[in-house]
């Protein structure tokens, strides 16, 4: 093969591609691969070329270079082809046999059949004009290497211009950097000392965090235990059924009453802050009796105003439903109205209620407008910190904490709402609450008719707290026969098996075995396992295990008990008594265990 058989392998190729529809940058792929290959095997013995149609995963046009003697076409031609062509292969044979190459591009969507454009192909190598064809390529190769050379000359001129642009500025590059490095340098350290620090400071506040996680759960149960029974025991010696009390033992009574109130509360408001930060506090939406709840706040609140103060708390006879959570709501509102009692001397506290249409919803809105002493503009932000108490005069003489708007704020922002604060020195002060009136809530479980027990004769409490059983058993009165109570939690599945009580009332929280273990217990033993749990804890519910409670009948929080909580937990009881057994030997009664008619 010589240098003009290269061309016109070239110029068929060509054509034998535009003849069977190749085109733009298959065509060119294809002839340049071939005439490189013709180039490196140009001089090789019996080198013959064949344009040829091969179905192989579809239809592709091929073209196959044949030659003897040991002649290898270059690994860069292979590496080429393989990258630019649809199939190339390679087959090498031993001794003076024959080697063969193959390269090969795929027909896009041919449109007649491989014979068709096989003839096809044959006529159009057969009508063209070789020679001229020859001289028209080489004719527009020139043109093409002559653009090239042009375009070099021009890309060589703009770099060296880019290059003298470049040295120019090089030396005030190098200097700034030289600059730049040598301050990094000497920041370095500190900035390596500082982010230490802050590393350490982290680590700090990350376990003082976790330290008050853990203060705030044992607070739950250590606080609101005690307190709970001082008011129930301040409640039984105010019991119109308990023995008669003197007035001044009645007023003092009374006064523990309302402190321990106050305590109650105010160790909620303490944890429900400490829940809302940590994200555990969340609302339990419900229809609201809004006129109810005024009442409420009205009786509340009225003996906390100062003489000469109007309090004005709105009676609506008719209002939408209000679905919110009513606890939250409630020291929302009570919390803006005990602050702005407090403040005012002279003059009037008054709350309007109305509702307001909006573009995503209908809006209950609370306004508390009172003529106290006011409070600084560049105060009113500050209001809202926790434990942040504006100085002055206005003080002396009023307690507080400084959680009352800060706690506001974030109970009306879980339930979706607002709470904004507008207030001038020596005019008073208003405060808007806003809050969704009629919010999505999810869809409530379908409750299964369960048939109900019967009356409940017998109930055995299981806790250690003597104070909470005193006021226990009380609230308990009236609505069972007999009320059995075991302070050592060990004897508890005895007493149970023993009493055979209607219902076994549990606190989990208890030296020895815990509440958890003494529920296991009895779901373990066949003479208990039928008996009803109701589980009683001063925990908060987000701090209740329930996974270790299953089969238990109801779990109540001890600072929310009522009688009528109580009553409604024991008519929900599961029909059915425990199933019937065999009577257990007699045993000794413990000595925690005790029985009351």
């Amino acid at each position: 093969m010589e240098e003009g058989d290269v061309v016109t392998l070239r110029r068929c190729t060509q054509t034998a591609c535009r003849a069977v529809g190749l085109t733009g940058s298959s065509l060119v792929r294809l002839t340049t691969v071939v005439s490189e290959a013709g180039e490196h095997l140009k001089g090789a013995s019996d080198l013959t070329a064949q344009l040829c149609l091969e179905e192989r995963d579809g239809l592709r046009l091929a073209v196959r270079f044949d030659w003897r003697e040991a002649h290898r076409p270059p690994s860069t031609l292979l590496t080429a082809a393989s990258r630019l062509l649809d199939g190339s292969s390679l087959e090498l044979s031993d001794g003076d046999g024959r080697h063969r190459l193959v390269l090969a591009q795929r027909i896009p969507a041919p449109t007649a059949s491989a014979a068709e454009l096989a003839g096809e192909v044959r006529g159009s190598l057969v009508g063209a004009d070789t020679a001229a064809d020859l001289i028209e390529a080489l004719r527009t190769q020139n043109r093409h290497l002559l653009a090239a050379l042009e375009e070099s000359q021009r890309q060589q001129e703009e770099l060296q211009r880019l290059n003298a642009e470049l040295e120019e500025t090089n030396a005030g590059v190098l200097a700034l950097y030289s600059e730049l490095a040598s301050e990094l340098e000497e920041t370095n350290s500190g900035v390596v000392a500082l982010y230490a620090e802050l590393e350490d400071k982290t680590r700090q506040l990350e376990l003082a965090d976790e330290y008050k996680t853990r203060f705030w759960a044992n607070v739950s149960h250590e606080l609101r235990s005690p307190v709970n029974s001082v008011i129930a025991l301040a409640r039984l010696l105010l019991d119109t059924a308990a023995d008669p009390l003197s007035d001044e033992q009645r007023q003092q009574v009374a006064m523990v009453h309302a402190s321990g109130s106050t305590l109650l509360t105010l160790v909620d408001e303490l944890l429900d802050v400490a829940k809302a930060e940590s994200g555990r506090l969340e609302p339990h939406l419900a229809e609201v009796d809004l006129r109810s709840l005024l009442h409420q706040l009205r009786g509340m609140l009225q003996s906390t105003a100062q003489p000469g103060v109007d309090l004005r708390i709105p009676d609506p006879a008719s209002h939408g439903t209000l679905v919110t959570d009513e606890v939250m709501l409630t020291r929302v509102l009570r919390n803006v109205l005990s602050n702005a009692l407090k403040f005012t001397a002279d003059g009037s506290v008054v709350l309007d209620v109305a509702e307001e249409e909006r573009e995503d919803g209908v809006h209950a809105v609370f306004r508390v407008e009172d003529t106290g002493v006011g409070i600084p503009t560049h105060e009113i932000e500050r209001v809202f910190e926790e434990f942040y108490q504006v100085r002055g005069p206005h003080q002396r003489g009023r307690p507080g904490t400084g959680l009352g708007l800060p706690y506001a704020r974030k109970l009306t922002e879980l339930l979706g709402g607002t709470l904004r604060l507008d207030s001038e020195v020596g005019l008073g002060t208003r405060v808007v609450i806003e809050i969704p009136a009629r919010p999505s809530r999810p869809a409530a479980r379908g409750k299964q008719a369960t048939a109900v027990r019967g009356p409940v004769r017998s109930v055995l409490v299981v806790d250690d707290d003597e104070a909470f059983l005193t006021g226990f058993r009380a609230v308990l009165k009236g609505l069972v026969e007999t009320v059995t109570t075991v302070t050592d939690s060990a004897e508890a599945v005895a007493a149970v098996e023993r009493g055979r009580p209607d219902v076994v009332f549990l606190d989990l929280n208890m030296p020895g075995p815990d509440g958890y273990e003494v529920r296991r217990l009895l779901a373990r033993e066949p003479a208990t396992a039928d008996v009803p749990v109701i589980v009683l804890t001063a925990l908060e519910p987000a701090l209740v295990d329930r996974t270790r409670l299953a089969g238990t009948h109801a779990v109540l929080n001890k600072s929310r008990l009522t009688a009528a909580a109580l009553a409604d937990a024991l008519e929900r009881l599961p029909a059915g008594p425990p199933a019937a057994q065999e009577p257990l030997p007699a045993q000794p009664k413990s000595s925690t265990a005790k029985e009351h008619p």
